[in-house]
């Protein structure tokens, strides 16, 4: 964020008619407007604060289709059709991002995607057999150009990195948009906003976590992961983009003079390494580099690690959504925009049922969901959560309070931080 000149845009006074409104100001929701209005879509843009200021403004920007050690199991559950498909997707969206960004002045630049282990070579193996199966290409690397040794890697030739603000200025340019201006409330195919009404034909929610309950059941779909980076000055570059294929292993890459390390991370409202993990590993092995920045970061992880993008449910035809990245939001925004654009145009896109939100919810994962859920609603502590009533807990790391039902986070005079909670608490806790 620091130097980057984002456009102004001014809060929404009055009443307005538009073909499709998309809600939030992130990498999604600007790419889902700028793909909509090329197509000729009289489109308007809302964000409830600025423009990628949440979860757009605090990624790696790693993008690629080397979703971590995602495509053994998306094998086994899919079935080699549909997993390859999954690839097919994300390649296309990788694509179609560089083309978009060609155009902007922001420092795009291929390299290769390294998933690598320490610790034997098992997990990697198993990847390897999916990658063939699903005709995938891939090299195996024995070493890496990093400090510590490991059991080996595969690669992902051509995925590339980016500056996000500075694509994201480049495209808000062009767009209809109103900042400022937050969505309070709806009725069928109209917004209430503080200062005016929103008539649409097709409403897009595009706000990291779905706002309406309602409908769809994302709060039993969904749930939240924070992760934590360090950037590091004085510590060598490195080419390409590394990552542990360990359930909570380092992320890895440079970024302009900085070298991103992350990691620590864990569900929100729930303990974890934090930065303790990127720090210890810095303290080791770049001892001479000193820590210039640190942030954490959120995410929306689905039942089935894949993201529900397409009908908001079953029973809204004209809302849809873009949600559940998994911590792949590069590939998932722009997967989003292409999807999205064609259903609201009325195109067949093939990747359509494999990311519809209306697919099986029969998943483990629901089950630990709703057990978080039931225990935390009925924990006989204060502060309580505004978006349904969960129990938060302090996070001393971050000073803050989080709802590990959702994953809403609130500071300690109780503004929010993170959705899907839109209002603040009404009594400032004590930490």
């Amino acid at each position: 964020m620091n130097g980057i000149q984002m456009p102004h845009f001014p809060p929404l006074q009055g009443d307005l008619h538009t073909d499709v409104l998309v809600i939030g100001g992130g990498l999604a929701g600007l790419l889902c407007a700028h793909r909509l209005t090329c197509a000729g879509i009289n489109c308007t843009l809302i964000e409830q604060n600025r423009l990628m200021q949440g979860i757009s403004g605090r990624t790696t920007a790693k993008l690629t289709s080397q979703h971590g050690p995602v495509y053994a199991r998306l094998l086994e559950t899919l079935g080699p059709e549909r997993a390859r498909l999954y690839w097919q997707a994300n390649q296309t969206a990788l694509t179609a991002l560089c083309a978009v960004a060609e155009k902007a002045e922001c420092d795009l630049s291929p390299h290769s995607c390294y998933l690598y282990s320490t610790d034997g070579t098992q997990s990697l193996e198993r990847e390897m057999v999916a990658y063939e199966q699903l005709q995938i290409p891939y090299r195996w690397v024995n070493a890496l150009p990093l400090p510590f040794s490991v059991s080996g890697a595969l690669a992902f030739d051509h995925q590339a990195q980016f500056h996000p603000m500075k694509l994201a200025s480049h495209i808000a340019r062009g767009l209809n948009i109103f900042e400022n201006t937050k969505a309070v409330s709806f009725v069928k195919n109209r917004v209430q906003t503080p200062m005016g009404t929103i008539c649409a034909e097709k409403i897009v929610i595009a706000t990291h976590f779905p706002l309406l309950n309602k409908h769809g059941a994302y709060f039993l779909k969904l749930y939240q992961q924070r992760s934590y980076v360090i950037a590091l000055e004085n510590a060598p570059q490195t080419e390409g983009m590394y990552l542990d294929c360990a359930e909570n292993g380092l992320s890895i890459r440079s970024a302009g003079p900085w070298l991103l390390l992350g990691g620590g991370g864990h569900r929100t409202g729930k303990k974890g390494l934090g930065w303790t993990l990127p720090e210890a590993v810095a303290k080791r092995y770049y001892p001479q580099a000193h820590i210039a920045a640190r942030w954490a970061t959120q995410d929306c992880m689905s039942l089935d690690a894949m993201p529900y993008i397409g009908s908001y449910s079953k029973s809204t035809p004209d809302l849809y959504v873009a949600t559940g990245f998994q911590k792949w939001g590069m590939s998932s925004a722009m997967l989003s925009a292409l999807l999205l654009c064609d259903l609201i145009c009325g195109r067949d896109n093939p990747y359509a049922a494999l990311f519809s939100p209306s697919r099986s919810i029969l998943h483990k994962q629901l089950l630990y969901n709703g057990a978080d859920a039931v225990l935390n609603l009925l924990r006989p502590t204060r502060p309580r959560c505004p978006h349904m009533g969960c129990a938060l807990q302090w996070n001393r790391a971050e000073r803050s309070w989080d709802c590990p039902c959702h994953g809403s986070r609130f500071d300690r005079k109780g503004q929010v931080l993170n959705n899907p909670a839109t209002d603040d608490l009404r009594r400032p806790p004590r930490a």
